[in-house]
């Protein structure tokens, strides 16, 4: 399990359809939850953004849902969403 920290940029794992997000889509750590004992893995608040700076959906996710992103490993894409 990776401990991710505010500010860190993770990549969603699954889709999200009910958010509008999808496997791959990255996004910033805003908040790290105090973990609970007994509990199902780190719980964090991230924030999925356009490259405007707009806020597309802030989701709360368990530590299984994300992965670590490396600025020297991601590539951009195109990615239109809905209005």
């Amino acid at each position: 399990m990776t401990m991710h920290k505010e500010t860190d940029l993770v990549a969603l794992l699954n889709d999200l359809p009910e958010h509008n997000l999808h496997r791959g889509n990255v996004g910033t750590v805003a908040y790290v939850y105090d973990a609970a004992p007994n509990d199902s893995g780190q719980l964090y608040e991230v924030e999925f953004m356009n490259a405007a700076g707009d806020t597309l959906a802030v989701v709360s996710l368990r530590d299984n849902a994300v992965k670590a992103v490396e600025l020297q490993n991601l590539m951009l894409h195109l990615s239109e969403r809905a209005a």
